[in-house]
């Protein structure tokens, strides 16, 4: 019997089994990361290069220099590795940039 302060609770059938339902945590990947490529030419300034790195990629005096040398004695460097939609963004900016100001210098991306 049950207590005249104690509501009443249903009884449970015998065969009555619970099932307990863990809610599963969603697998994310990490995003995809790209390398932003500068590319040498032979016309560019390289005083150019170095407002470029600067200017675009937050780099010190310093840095870009070492950058800027690295892009000219091997033919490309490494500016930077973003999420896609920022390394496009850059590469677009460096690339209109450079045209806007009559440059051959050109930017591009790889997955890294």
């Amino acid at each position: 019997m049950s207590s005249p302060d104690s509501p009443e609770k249903p009884e449970k059938p015998e065969h009555d089994i619970g099932v307990v339902v863990e809610a599963a945590q969603p697998e994310l990947d990490e995003p995809r990361l790209y390398k932003v490529l500068l590319l040498n030419d032979d016309f560019t300034p390289m005083d150019f290069v170095i407002v470029i790195l600067e200017t675009f990629f937050t780099m010190n005096k310093e840095t870009a220099t070492q950058v800027m040398l690295h892009v000219h004695t091997r033919g490309k460097g490494v500016c930077g590795v973003f999420s896609r939609q920022i390394a496009e963004t850059k590469v677009n900016q460096v690339n209109a940039f450079s045209q806007a100001h009559q440059h051959p210098l050109l930017c591009s991306m790889e997955e890294a």
